[in-house]
């Protein structure tokens, strides 16, 4: 009997996560989900028959506690992650830049670190990493974000690199403008209208089960196939800096 693969997913509280361990479960995976907030991911285990682990992706000494207890993992999906504030490279605040950094890509660094052990000894590990759009291309109030999402971008492409031969792929899947339950909210500190206003006229931005269709494909792929980089944009959005509005 062929065991069940396992699929850790980080930042599953909510938005992706939650949608990407929900596909993923109805894919046949056993599915880890982690996240800070215990009640969430508890609840989410229990609806999709999975398992939950509280786990901030920040705390070093933590991860490698939950690496340490996990067993087999056969995918991991680096979701953790998010933007705070909308100020200018001027009037940003260093606190919020290294909080950013820290969750979108020291906290993908932290997991990966601990769980590639036992991505290798599978002999048929994934590792996917949501990155953005906002990791190719640069705009006016996004400046921490934008960088973090860089960072995370070439962590994926030096991993893939280094990892080259082994049997472990790297996927990066950079999503647009989706709308995922509170990410702009967050960004804007709790302003519900500017969160709104990020979506205004815009007739179908994604949604976090879009995002979550897009990794279910990529992580099933046949095992020689790679999704190196995939962009998913809603078809209103050419680019960071220009989406069709119907005002």
């Amino acid at each position: 009997m062929t065991e069940q693969k396992v699929a850790v997913v980080t930042g599953a509280s909510s938005g992706i996560g939650a949608a990407t361990a929900r596909r993923l479960a109805a894919d046949g995976f056993d599915v880890v989900v982690t996240a800070r907030r215990t009640d969430r991911i508890e609840a989410l285990a229990k609806e999709i028959g999975g398992r939950a682990h509280t786990l901030d992706v920040t705390d070093r000494a933590a991860v490698d506690a939950f690496a340490a207890g996990i067993g087999r993992v056969d995918v991991l999906v680096n979701n953790a992650g998010g933007a705070i504030g909308a100020e200018s490279v001027e009037h940003g605040d260093p606190a919020d830049w290294r909080a950013m950094y820290e969750v979108n890509v020291i906290g993908v660094l932290h997991v990966t670190q601990a769980l590639l052990p036992a991505l290798r000894a599978t002999g048929d590990g994934t590792v996917l990493v949501l990155s953005s759009t906002a990791a190719f291309a640069a705009y006016e109030g996004g400046g921490g974000y934008v960088a973090a999402k860089h960072a995370a971008h070439s962590v994926a492409a030096t991993l893939r690199l280094e990892l080259c031969g082994e049997p472990v792929r790297v996927i990066e899947i950079a999503p647009g403008m989706v709308r995922s339950e509170g990410f702009a909210v967050t960004r804007f500190r709790g302003d519900e209208d500017k969160a709104a206003a990020v979506y205004a006229g815009v007739a179908e931005p994604l949604t976090s089960e879009d995002i979550a269709d897009t990794v279910s494909w990529a992580v099933t792929r046949p095992s020689h196939v790679n999704i190196d980089l995939l962009v998913v944009r809603p078809r209103a959005q050419a680019a960071n800096h220009k989406v069709h509005r119907e005002l």
